[in-house]
């Protein structure tokens, strides 16, 4: 043990998953070179640091998250991007991609084609992005077999967030891997068309995605991760796929999970609602004004109740529920919330989150527990492995001179995976008949023949009646 680690607090590290039940996947040991059998449960446990040494200045989830606000921009990833139309007849419009690529010229600030502009805010694209040329997007396909990962990101946010970057710099840094991040409608620069924003369950575009990616790099590997209320959006995605996924391993970071829950909780502190819940409202009301000359044409919109909301579950509740047809922003995030769809997911993934993120703490009785976090339900599927650590916020994770922690985890991870691991190979699940929804038997002497309802569990059912394009 060096130096550094008596002198820096560390924070706890956990791991929740089934106990009995593992997913089994075949891996090359690095010693022998022969294929050999490893559980997720161990590959996860691996990729994770042994120990959690933040910055001892940022002693708690409040630090931790407001020092994302504080940061330098000194993770250079450079983009291109291209405009898709979206092809769900019910949720019409357009949507925009960023490819990473290498290092290159910047075109001069504010010069876009007439095409360009069309698709862009007056004040321009994120920086170190710009659109790919007619003639280089012609030629973007590949039969490579370049492992591929796909990224989403947080609430309001886009290709440009640091966070989001802190993952991508060393992944890419060698060049053996690709990366593209779907951005939401209306965000990082996008005009939308539609007068509809995107929600919280809008998995739509990423499907588009990946069913693009797969037939334009067919021998690619697609990998996959999302952040925050795009960690949301994945759960979803990946469980109304679920044994159909394309994405071979996934990622779920600082995920809300319970939405009704996370929005309870923020309403609940004065912190939680002057500090989090304003600055989220604000935020999406930053949104809203950006896009309003689209969306004001929406016939359900009242623009001034909008303008006059202070809260985020105010946003909810006069723009999403108006727009996307739920009664209240209660009912909004309960169909919304991916902790159920979870269950349906038949890929492997590893959730990491902080157990002091105040998106997820409930306070009650100076009580604080992480009540939206999934701990029971990632106990009954062996596709899945939550890591939490007892601190590091939203995103957050600050190490002394500004690295992240949860880097480790999630690069190491994806190597194993893409690397180490034959994703051609079906995991094998120990005991297939203890999967979610699966009814359970104890038969025995003097019991009765079952006779009670056997229901089926559907894991992603939803309210909000859309049919997915698959």
């Amino acid at each position: 043990m060096g130096l550094l680690s008596w002198v820096l607090p560390s924070g706890r590290i956990a791991f929740y998953h089934a106990k009995d039940n593992n997913l089994l996947l075949t891996k090359t040991s690095e010693k022998s070179g022969v294929k050999e059998q490893t559980s997720l449960v161990d590959i996860c446990r691996a990729a994770t640091p042994e120990t959690c040494h933040l910055n001892p200045l940022l002693f708690n989830g409040h630090l931790q998250t407001g020092w994302t606000q504080m940061n330098a921009d000194n993770v250079p990833v450079y983009y291109k991007r291209k405009v898709f139309d979206s092809d769900m007849p019910i949720f019409t419009g357009q949507y925009a991609i960023d490819f990473a690529v290498k290092p290159y010229d910047m075109p001069p600030e504010g010069e876009l084609t007439d095409k360009a502009r069309e698709y862009t805010l007056p004040d321009g694209l994120p920086p170190r992005t710009s659109f790919f040329s007619n003639e280089e997007f012609s030629n973007i396909g590949s039969d490579d077999s370049k492992p591929m990962l796909v990224v989403l990101h947080g609430l309001s946010g886009g290709s440009h967030e640091i966070y989001l970057r802190h993952v991508l710099v060393p992944l890419l840094k060698d060049g053996s891997w690709e990366a593209c991040v779907v951005n939401s409608r209306g965000c990082a620069q996008t005009k939308i068309t539609s007068g509809v924003l995107y929600n919280a369950r809008a998995t739509w575009d990423i499907r588009q995605t990946v069913k693009w990616l797969r037939k334009t790099f067919p021998n690619r590997p697609l990998f996959a991760i999302g952040f925050s209320l795009g960690a949301n959006i994945l759960a979803n995605y990946l469980g109304e796929e679920g044994e159909d996924c394309q994405i071979k391993a996934a990622v779920i970071c600082g995920s809300p999970w319970n939405l009704d829950v996370s929005s309870t909780t923020l309403q609940q502190t004065w912190i939680g609602r002057e500090i989090y819940s304003k600055t989220m409202g604000n935020n999406m009301k930053a949104l809203f004004e950006r896009h309003v000359d689209s969306i004001s044409k929406n016939p359900r919109v009242d623009v001034e109740a909008v303008r006059k909301i202070t809260y985020l579950h105010e946003f909810d509740r006069n723009l999403q529920c108006a727009t996307w047809g739920y009664p209240t922003e209660g009912a909004y995030y309960r169909d919304a919330s991916s902790t159920d769809a979870m269950l349906g997911i038949r890929i492997p993934f590893l959730c990491i989150q902080a157990e002091d993120d105040p998106s997820i703490l409930l306070i009650d009785k100076q009580i604080v527990s992480p009540e939206a976090l999934p701990y029971q339900e990632m106990t009954q599927t062996p596709y899945g492995v939550m890591l939490t650590t007892s601190w590091g916020g939203h995103l957050g994770w600050f190490e002394v001179g500004g690295s992240r922690w949860f880097v480790k985890p999630v690069s190491n991870f994806f190597n194993t995976m893409a690397k180490e691991v034959d994703t051609k190979i079906p995991g094998v699940v120990e005991h297939p008949d203890k999967l979610p929804g699966q009814i359970a038997y104890h038969p025995g002497m003097g019991k009765d023949a079952d006779v009670a309802p056997k229901p089926e569990f559907g894991p992603v059912r939803r309210k909000l009646d859309m049919k997915l394009a698959h």
